[in-house]
């Protein structure tokens, strides 16, 4: 699925530099290396204000915990993401309420958070949460009515979508709030956990670095209860390196996504739906992809994903179990048949080899053995 040593190779000299200065500088926690990073990339989402925090996980958190969302308050967003989007919801103290994808992009669907919201009661609705999966924006349009006409804020799930953009405006600078992942294996990735919050709005901004410090704005005067979730100088100082590649990065994945296009319409395996064969991604063309992952709905899923195991070639599965159906998550009271589309979508979503340095004899070889399993 994943080469790190192929770009790690090219910017090896650049990255030891890096980590070379911070050592030097002996300033390891939320050090100037942090500093500079967040305002790099904040620029590169076009937002003022970015904060370091320790993971993506923690970035969903600060996000809502500096909106003030908590008990008594609800959040909607979907049931086909990581486990991270609802647990953060519930480690604010509010309570998720799910609503189902649009099966096209399997982004969260605005036709379905609005009925959500005609049918609540039970505690007040303040924000809505929809993730970029697989790294393109979910149809931002649709929800910004709904924030105009509800009165909500608006929280981007953007863990897998640095760069990615909606009518040209970059996700991190589309909602209220913005929480990125920089997991080592996402588009722009640390040598470790790491996260970030933007924001164009200061007070959001201010209340995120007071929480992720304990509550602290003074040292050891505490204005509220936070969390210990700083950013790593190291972390920092790698990121700040690698985003001045993401561009160029993210375009070469865009290239090898029309690639593997154009090899599956070759072999004669596109269909528009997997009663007939494969289905292949699809780009809103309001939406700039980055492709952070290349994910097909594939018949007999399961087994094909065995057979490419078998010949060595990697693929994995985002996400098999929908969060409705998750053990962990069954006092949500949601069950089977709730949310079709994202129960359907997870057993035919397929994620295939996708990073920049991927080259096209080893697309052949996936297409192939793929066409091969279906003969």
């Amino acid at each position: 699925m994943l080469d790190f040593a192929r770009q790690f190779a090219g910017i090896r000299k650049e990255i030891l530099e890096a980590i070379e200065n911070v050592c030097d500088s002996q300033r390891f926690i939320l050090g100037p290396q942090v500093e500079s990073f967040e305002k790099a990339a904040a620029r590169a989402c076009g937002v003022p204000h970015g904060v370091g925090c320790a993971s993506g996980t923690d970035a969903l958190w600060l996000a809502m915990a500096a909106a003030n969302i908590g008990p008594g308050d609800a959040v909607i967003t979907t049931p086909f993401s990581f486990f991270a989007t609802v647990s953060a919801i519930l480690r604010c103290g509010a309570q998720p309420l799910l609503a189902d994808i649009d099966p096209a992009t399997f982004n969260l669907s605005a036709d379905a958070v609005e009925g959500v919201l005609r049918t609540h009661t039970r505690s007040k609705v303040k924000a809505v949460m929809p993730v970029h999966l697989y790294g393109q924006c979910a149809d931002w349009d649709a929800f910004t009515a709904l924030k105009q006409r509800h009165g909500l804020l608006l929280i981007e799930d953007a863990a897998q979508a640095f760069g990615a953009t909606w009518d040209g405006i970059y996700a991190g600078a589309l909602g209220d709030l913005a929480a990125f992942s920089f997991y080592p294996t996402k588009n722009l990735s640390a040598f470790g956990d790491a996260g970030l919050l933007t924001t164009p709005l200061a007070e959001f901004d201010d209340h995120a670095r007071v929480l992720r410090a304990h509550g602290m704005r003074q040292r050891y005067y505490h204005e509220e209860v936070g969390w210990n979730s700083r950013l790593d100088s190291l972390q920092a100082a790698i990121l700040e390196v690698k985003l001045r590649y993401l561009p160029e990065w993210n375009q070469q994945r865009r290239d090898h996504a029309a690639r593997y296009d154009e090899l599956f319409r070759v072999a004669g395996l596109v269909a528009s739906s997997t009663a007939e064969g494969i289905v292949l991604p699809i780009t809103d063309p309001r939406a700039g992809h980055v492709f952070h992952q290349y994910v097909i709905r594939a018949p007999g899923r399961d087994a094909l994903r065995q057979y490419l195991t078998e010949r060595k070639i990697g693929s994995e599965i985002y996400y098999p179990v929908p969060l409705h159906l998750q053990t962990s998550l069954a006092s949500l009271g949601y069950k089977a048949g709730d949310f079709p589309a994202s129960e359907a979508a997870a057993v035919e979503v397929l994620a295939l080899p996708m990073y920049p340095e991927l080259r096209d004899d080893e697309q052949q070889t996936v297409v192939d053995a793929i066409a091969s399993f279906y003969k």
